[in-house]
């Protein structure tokens, strides 16, 4: 899960993919609207299949 951080200085403190500013939220989005992994890697290209795979993982661990 080191791709994913939280900063209260980067987007709000919204989690975001380490590097950019790019939420996590707005990667499960594309894919809840049934983009694939390679449909978000192709409009973020900054973005590895890791990423797109961290975020995934970050969605299903429990709220602490």
């Amino acid at each position: 899960m080191n791709n994913i951080i939280v900063d209260a200085d980067i987007c709000n403190g919204r989690p975001v993919i380490k590097g950019t500013r790019i939420t996590a939220r707005t990667v499960l989005e594309f894919l809840a609207a049934g983009d694939s992994i390679e449909d978000v890697l192709e409009e973020y290209p900054t973005l590895t299949r890791e990423d797109v795979l961290a975020c995934q993982g970050f969605s299903a661990e429990p709220i602490s």
